[in-house]
């Protein structure tokens, strides 16, 4: 994905930081081992709940809503 770009990056740096860099991408490792992803995957289980306010509201509108009733 960003392997290049951060190869063509570090290059670029001096050996003393690219030292700094190899200790945080281990800090990183180390941080986040076990973990599957440091997102969260988004859920649909409220797709369709607002169905019937269709002919009531445009989705522009609905969505103004929401941020009202949160």
């Amino acid at each position: 994905m960003h392997e290049k770009e951060i190869e063509l990056k570090l290059q670029k740096l001096p050996v003393d930081l690219r030292r700094e860099v190899l200790d945080y991408v281990e800090f990183l490792l180390k941080k986040y081992k076990g973990t599957k992803s440091t997102a969260k995957k988004f859920r649909f289980d409220w797709e369709g709940e607002l169905s019937e306010m269709r002919g009531e509201f445009t989705s522009v509108e609905l969505q103004h809503r929401t941020l009202e009733w949160r």
